[in-house]
């Protein structure tokens, strides 16, 4: 029988590439463009994915069927010819549970922190001797990769409130990280956030599934405390007397955290992480509660979670030049930042924090811009670049000149810099030996960071 050929359009985002990488394993033929060459579509032409630059209608020709990415509008060439020769059209989360479709799913959900707990969760149940499938936003260091398709019939995937595709999901567990307001362009408000976190919770109830909630978040708190009337079945983490698994007397070391779990009272021992944060001790705390209430022994999740080093654009260790760190997150929202540096601040000891930040979409920076001033005032310098939001239209006083404003540090500490070419300079120039430089945000600033390891090389070699 002759192999089904799909045709993805957006294959090169980190949900796509990681649906293309399973329907190879499954037998599938694979195509798919994207706007921009990348290391995924590289890396995907390596297992034999068709991936090409461009969209082109000719593309289509001979699929079975069409699936698009949410940034892929209507009027995309691929998908006009794929409705004019009825050719069938999925959106991402169809096409998830298209490829989950006879596993066992446990979907991680959340405002922030579902790359990382989701990679945690999965390296955790890897070391129960279990192979789970899974697709995850960002790739993971154990595996290089962001989607595998297991020998077992558990299938952990990220599960993306962003556009609603986390409510199609056949999950028989999931973790709620967090509940905050984000995605209002699709969402309209933060009351819709929240009934849709209770029908992402029922929905695994009606499958005779458990959640696993942080209660440390309020909106966690709010959405543990209705689901539970709605009779799901909720298991609580966080450092809160109230959480069901207690993280109790953490402490940060020079790689990560350490923390004692307690389930109820009885103690169920310690876990030292490879990565720094607290969020990072609760995102533990979160795969530890769900890989006990799958029914897996406490002492090989432990180890588990000790072994995670950490996946890309998470807290990502770029190199050392000149006595200087370089790391480079994918925060975007308040909460992220602030997590994030604090962080930074354990890593970097005495030593000083050294950001550049670039804000993503113009709806969260006019909703958040006051709030990202504060959580960029936890670094010793800031340097702010304009908002990326391509094909938006803006929003007054929604600008990275706003938002430097409101960085609330001296102000030969903070500068707003419209040009992408000058801010590698900017961080160089106020980096000293033991400091750390950080570039965050969900675009390409990433690419930043190496832009400053050279000229960190250049200033140590002069």
């Amino acid at each position: 029988m002759t192999s089904p050929r799909i045709h993805i359009v957006g294959i090169g985002g980190a949900g796509m590439s990681g649906i293309a990488r399973i329907l190879v394993a499954q037998g599938a033929t694979v195509s798919g463009t994207d706007a921009k060459d990348s290391r995924r579509l590289r890396a995907l032409s390596v297992i034999g994915v068709d991936a090409r630059v461009g969209h082109d209608a000719a593309m289509v020709q001979g699929v079975h069927t069409l699936i698009y990415s949410t940034a892929i509008p209507d009027s995309n060439p691929e998908r006009v010819a794929a409705r004019d020769l009825g050719i069938p059209e999925i959106g991402r989360a169809e096409a998830l549970t298209m490829v989950m479709h006879g596993s066992r799913g446990v979907a991680v959900a959340g405002t922030h922190g579902k790359t990382t707990t989701t990679s945690m969760l999965t390296v955790a149940l890897q070391h129960c001797g279990v192979d789970p499938s899974f697709a995850i936003g960002s790739e993971f260091n154990e595996s290089g990769s962001n989607a595998h398709l297991g020998t077992g019939d558990l299938f952990v995937v990220e599960a993306d409130e962003s556009d609603g595709a986390f409510l199609a999901l056949d999950a028989i567990a999931g973790i709620v990280t967090n509940v905050e307001p984000d995605h209002l362009d699709h969402w309209g408000s933060f009351d819709a956030i929240e009934q849709a976190f209770v029908a992402f919770s029922t929905g695994i109830r009606d499958r005779g599934g458990f959640v696993v909630i942080c209660v440390d978040d309020h909106g966690g708190a709010r959405l543990a405390h209705r689901a539970r009337e709605a009779g799901v079945d909720v298991r609580t983490y966080g450092e809160s007397h109230e959480a069901d698994y207690r993280l109790e007397e953490a402490t940060s070391g020079a790689q990560g955290w350490s923390f004692k779990v307690s389930h109820n009272g009885a103690s169920l021992g310690s876990i030292t992480l490879q990565v720094p944060g607290r969020h990072n001790a609760l995102n533990a705390l979160a795969a530890f509660a769900t890989g006990v209430g799958l029914g897996f022994s406490t002492p090989d999740l432990r180890s588990g979670l000790a072994s995670f080093s950490g996946t890309r654009r998470r807290f990502d260790f770029r190199g050392e030049v000149d006595g200087v760190r370089v790391f480079d997150d994918y925060a975007h929202h308040p909460t992220e930042i602030e997590a994030t540096l604090r962080a930074a601040r354990d890593v970097a000891g005495s030593g000083r924090v050294v950001v550049a930040f670039q804000a993503h979409h113009y709806y969260r920076t006019a909703m958040f811009v006051k709030e990202f001033g504060a959580a960029l005032g936890l670094a010793d310098d800031v340097v702010v670049l304009e908002v990326y939001a391509p094909g938006e239209t803006p929003i007054p006083g929604a600008s990275g000149h706003t938002m430097a404003a409101h960085v609330p540090l001296a102000a030969d500490h903070v500068v707003f810099e419209p040009s992408w070419s000058a801010v590698a300079q900017h961080l160089v120039q106020r980096a000293r030996p033991g400091d750390v430089v950080m570039t965050l945000g969900a675009g390409d600033i990433g690419m930043i960071a190496m832009e400053a390891l050279e000229l960190l090389r250049l200033r140590e070699a002069s």
